[in-house]
């Protein structure tokens, strides 16, 4: 056969011949589908290990108690007379209202003067409620009463005063919906003219605790006779 009619012969061959398309493409789509590889398997991040768990409750703990010890030593701060002014009883408060007939409390009385506040170093679980006294006139009677509205979780944790510790009856009781601090100057004492601090301290459910239905009260007489008596509110707007 001459190469030049096997030329045409093949060229004929080729052109008569016409792909399967079909098996083509479902050849492609069977490799390709061996080829693929399963998709990665995104695991959650395992749970912290439980003594991890532990020491982090431990460490949340002991920072607390820790932030309360240091408001142990604190004492309520000395801002001194602010005028005479009269405290009224908060409108309204989720924590408590003022008892019935206590009305306004003058926080200034001739010599005496007081005001309340929560102290700054209070915490989400524990906190401290502080009474400044000033008085320019030695006393030979006082006695002081804080009253803690009985909100969620409220239990005392203890008292302090700035003055001699033997000079005073102290006592912490639950009276009327209250914890009610009380320090009564013993007979034959006296407290000297000067600003004075007295603090209760408690524990009270987690948050912020509102305090509007705290307030304290404080009743003397001078050493030359005369009487006074002054109270507070510890709402914000006192």
């Amino acid at each position: 056969m001459k190469d030049e009619e096997l030329s045409v012969r093949l060229r004929e061959a080729a052109e008569a011949h016409r792909p399967d398309r079909e098996r083509m493409l479902a050849r492609v789509e069977r490799g390709m589908a061996e080829g693929r590889r399963p998709a990665r398997v995104v695991r959650p991040p395992r749970a912290a290990a439980p003594w991890l768990r532990i020491a982090g409750a431990t460490a949340a703990v002991c920072g607390v108690l820790a932030f309360g010890a240091v408001a142990v030593t604190s004492a309520g701060g000395d801002d001194g007379p602010r005028g005479e002014r009269v405290a009224a009883p908060p409108a309204s408060s989720p924590a408590a209202t003022a008892p019935a007939g206590l009305g306004a409390l003058r926080t200034e009385d001739g010599p005496l003067w007081t005001d309340g506040a929560v102290d700054p170093h209070s915490n989400a679980y524990w906190a401290q409620s502080n009474v400044t006294l000033r008085t320019t006139r030695p006393l030979s009677a006082l006695t002081v009463e804080l009253r803690i509205a009985l909100t969620g979780g409220v239990n005392s944790t203890g008292s302090w005063r700035s003055l001699p510790e033997k000079d005073f009856t102290v006592s912490a009781t639950e009276d009327g919906g209250y914890l009610v601090y009380r320090w009564a100057l013993k007979a034959g004492r006296t407290v000297p003219a000067g600003t004075h601090t007295f603090a209760g301290q408690y524990n009270h459910a987690e948050g912020e605790r509102d305090a509007g239905g705290d307030y304290l009260t404080a009743h003397a007489v001078r050493v030359s006779g005369e009487r006074a008596s002054v109270g507070d509110y510890f709402g914000p707007d006192h």
